[in-house]
């Protein structure tokens, strides 16, 4: 095959995805491996147990290679957890009345890194939102006009150093070489949002297991992001409380029977299940579960609204959300949403795929996809970055940052 791999890694609270893709015809992705294997050792995004999430991670890197009938030694990591955190940063450079190229690009870029960031955080993404030419802005692409001073407003997000390097770790020890992390909201973006959306103002929210990511588009760019540590988890121990079940049956109540409006809800409608303290099954209300649940995910969207407003783009968001994630398939959910953050919303999923991809249809698989269509979007610039069946590390004069550089490059209008 002269097609180029790329292969992604969804490390979850849920679960643990892996895929594996072939580029064809340089834009087009086709599925070839799926793994998708019940998460261990990760809560709320962080590493609780290297051990267990390590073995996670290697089932589902197998189940992929297995499908596939690849190799798989290196990939893009999903990155998620509340220690994650984000600044506007500007850098300015020098351009002394020349043509501004590239180069100058990269220097203002690596300018406004130079932010002070305490020694225990790391650097995962600077995405470059705009252009300043000798005090003229809204610049979208700077090269070959004339100046003598250039700066760019970037976007830094920054991670935990120890909980990068915890999942790292866990990786690695699958075989697998970390190329990238990309965070969570920016992955499930590349498929679920439209130019539209991204132009005129648009939150995009993944509601996973153990966190809700959200990031803020405005002009196109992205302009905020945050990490909340609440999820579909929360919703089911609420109801594991309420209604006195085991986890794994409060689950199956919420999956099967759960609403997020309890007035949508029949009040004769009712369900079977095994409660604490019962030796034979007893009937539930329906009204009961969506009255439990309805009160979680009020909150949930709460914490959002809250989230939008400090971070000042609350009126810029003509757009409304866009919810994806596994818990985004809670029946109520859009409508609720929309009445509790006075926006339009709505619920969106991977499209236009091809391959293995049956199970794939569903927002609890946004960014798993997503991670691919990074992966796609570096390979135009980085390909050897990114092959999945040599058993040879990848080595050379490319290093990440010259990886992330080139692939924010691409990202430009």
């Amino acid at each position: 095959m002269d097609e180029p791999i790329v292969v992604g890694i969804d490390i979850g609270t849920s679960k643990v995805c892996t895929l594996v893709a072939r580029v064809e015809r340089e834009t087009n992705l086709r599925i070839l491996g799926v793994g998708i294997e019940p998460s261990a050792g990760i809560k709320k995004g962080n590493v609780v147990d290297l051990a267990a999430a390590s073995q996670a991670i290697a089932r589902s890197v197998e189940k992929a290679q297995r499908t596939s009938g690849l190799e798989i030694t290196s990939a893009l990591v999903s990155l998620a957890g509340s220690h994650i955190s984000s600044v506007n940063s500007r850098g300015v450079v020098g351009i002394a009345g020349r043509v501004i190229d590239q180069d100058d690009i990269e220097r203002a870029l690596e300018a406004a890194q130079a932010v002070a960031i305490p020694h225990n955080r790391e650097v995962i993404h600077i995405i470059q939102r705009g252009f300043v030419v000798d005090g003229q802005d809204g610049i979208r692409m700077p090269i070959g006009m004339h100046g003598y001073r250039l700066e760019v407003e970037a976007h830094i997000i920054t991670a935990a150093a120890a909980a990068v390097e915890n999942l790292r770790q866990c990786v690695e020890a699958a075989g697998i070489e970390v190329i990238q992390f990309v965070l969570n909201p920016l992955a499930s973006a590349e498929v679920v949002l439209t130019d539209q959306e991204r132009q005129m103002g648009v939150v995009v929210c993944d509601i996973g297991g153990g966190t809700t990511d959200m990031a803020i588009y405005i002009d196109g760019d992205v302009w905020h992001t945050m990490v909340l540590p609440v999820g579909g988890f929360h919703i089911t121990s609420d109801v594991a409380h309420g209604l006195r079940l085991p986890v794994s049956q409060a689950e199956e109540a919420k999956k099967q029977y759960g609403h997020a409006i309890e007035i949508e809800v029949d009040p004769n409608d009712v369900f079977t299940t095994r409660a604490f303290g019962h030796d034979q099954p007893v009937q539930v209300a329906r009204t009961d579960l969506a009255h439990i649940i309805e009160a979680r995910v009020e909150e949930i969207f709460e914490l959002v609204l809250q989230e939008i407003k400090r971070s000042g783009y609350d009126g810029l968001l003509p757009a409304g959300m866009v919810l994806t994630g596994g818990t985004s398939s809670l029946p109520g959910i859009r409508k609720l949403a929309s009445r509790v953050l006075d926006l339009p919303v709505r619920v969106a999923k991977p499209e236009n795929l091809v391959g293995l991809v049956d199970q794939l249809h569903s927002p609890a698989y946004s960014t798993s996809v997503g991670l691919l269509h990074w992966a796609l979007l570096m390979h135009e610039t980085t390909p050897t970055r990114l092959g999945a069946r040599s058993k040879a590390r990848k080595g050379g004069g490319n290093t990440e940052w010259e990886a992330v550089k080139s692939f924010l490059k691409r990202l430009l209008p």
